[in-house]
């Protein structure tokens, strides 16, 4: 074990211990034991709300070089009632993906997310996890290549549709670099999220029905140049962008925010807003 390991082992048992003392058996349910030396909850206790082992949960409290999984953090985390943010810390310690935390922060976004992108028109904005998943757009962004909404939800992730739909293959002008570019990006975010079946899932449908996309994949690239612009064959023209890639905590993902690179560009965005169907008059 490298010693930044036994250093984040030495501060899990700490944290664990920590948690523990401040638990009491009337807390978790647990029938009352008279008077004790120390404070909280026993190791055994512990063990026992969590369904595990007592030696394995002693060993973890002594920073023993164990195999710790995401179901058993899990169990330990509801023993210790911990809050989001402990639990996070506790999943950081143990270097474990929290799959239940990830697919709760991609499953939206935050309340208001969606007036801002809103706020954007009429340059094309989209919000994206680590996954490419397409988790919310603004107008301008929904006719940018036909109509976004008529894909089904469970179908608008961006590497699905620009490989394997009819529709979006021709997304972008420069078909080969963008698709190399974003299977270099898609592969650094995998190598960040190890334990998540969702992206191991994802990745296995482009494997099996793109044979552009298992070709990309098979180069191991985790780094390519940019060239920072991008032109769009779209429905009101040859768009000519820049792209703006702005951070968000939901599903460690970003919005992309695209911006006219030249005057004719500019002109012609606002014509992506008429293509959206008018309310009928009462």
């Amino acid at each position: 074990m490298s010693r930044a390991a036994r250093e984040r082992r030495a501060e899990l048992a700490s944290f664990l211990r920590a948690r523990r003392e401040h638990i009491t058996l009337e807390d978790v349910g647990l029938p009352g034991g008279g008077r004790r030396r120390t404070p909280g909850l026993r190791r055994e206790e512990v063990a026992q709300l969590a369904g595990v082992g007592v030696t394995w949960y002693t060993w973890l409290e002594q920073s023993r070089d164990i195999n710790v999984s995401a179901p058993v953090l899990d169990a330990i985390a509801r023993a210790l009632r911990l809050d989001q943010r402990e639990r996070a810390h506790l999943f950081t310690l143990s270097a474990t993906v929290d799959l239940e935390a990830e697919a709760r922060r991609c499953s939206a976004l935050a309340p208001g997310y969606q007036l801002f992108l809103d706020q954007l028109d009429p340059f094309p904005a989209v919000a994206l996890s680590w996954r490419y998943d397409i988790l919310a757009f603004n107008t301008a962004y929904r006719f940018l290549h036909g109509d976004l909404e008529e894909i089904p939800p469970e179908e608008r992730n961006f590497l699905w549709l620009f490989f394997t739909h009819p529709d979006y293959v021709d997304f972008v002008e420069d078909r080969d670099g963008g698709a190399r570019l974003a299977v270099a990006r898609l592969r650094t975010h995998v190598a960040s999220h190890l334990g998540d079946p969702l992206g191991q899932e994802l990745v296995s449908r482009l494997l099996a029905a793109s044979p552009f996309f298992a070709e990309i994949w098979s180069q191991h690239d985790v780094a390519r140049n940019d060239p920072g612009y991008k032109v769009f064959p779209s429905s009101v023209g040859r768009l000519r962008m820049l792209p703006h890639r702005l951070l968000h905590a939901e599903g460690d993902g970003w919005t992309m925010v695209y911006t006219p690179a030249n005057e004719q560009t500019a002109l012609q965005l606002p014509r992506l807003l008429s293509r959206e169907p008018q309310a009928a008059s009462a």
